[in-house]
């Protein structure tokens, strides 16, 4: 079940709450309907990213525990807090965007698989948002996407 509230509008937030799960299309259509077409490739990725981490690795894929997202426009930023009911997430201090994927000697190619994907998909958040913060707990994330200041017509002549 998805539960929709309050279309962001100015300094409003709307809210997206659903069930644990890693069927995601229309929560990912929700959320990318006021974007951008030239942002919405983008952002799907770093979005699907993060509420995979949320569903999977903070709730466990667990129905009964729920991801909220609240999200708006302020200004000219796209910002995303997405939170799930898990025990909590510590990112590492240790970057690892700074390895390059084509590199056959990149060490995150022998880690095992879950600490690999982990590690890129942390790095993926990185590279796609402008910001990209945890709480305390570590059980709710904050992106945020600056738009392109557009250029402003002059009045005077």
């Amino acid at each position: 079940m998805i539960t929709i509230s309050l279309r962001p509008v100015g300094r409003y937030w709307g809210t997206i709450s659903f069930a644990s799960t890693l069927y995601l299309c229309p929560i990912l259509d929700l959320l990318l309907a006021e974007i951008p077409a030239k942002l919405q490739a983008e952002l799907r990725l770093g979005l699907q990213e993060a509420l995979v981490n949320a569903a999977k690795h903070g709730n466990n894929l667990d129905p009964s525990k729920r991801v909220v997202v609240r999200f708006s426009l302020i200004d000219n930023q796209y910002w995303w807090v997405i939170s799930d009911q898990g025990s909590g997430f510590l990112p590492s201090s240790e970057s690892t965007c700074d390895a390059d994927p084509s590199d056959p000697t990149d060490p995150t190619d022998y880690l095992p698989p879950d600490e690999a994907e982990s590690g890129r998909g942390l790095c993926l958040l990185h590279q796609i948002f402008d910001q990209v913060e945890w709480n305390r707990k570590g059980t709710e994330l904050r992106l945020c996407k600056l738009l392109e200041n557009r250029p402003r017509l002059s009045l005077r002549r």
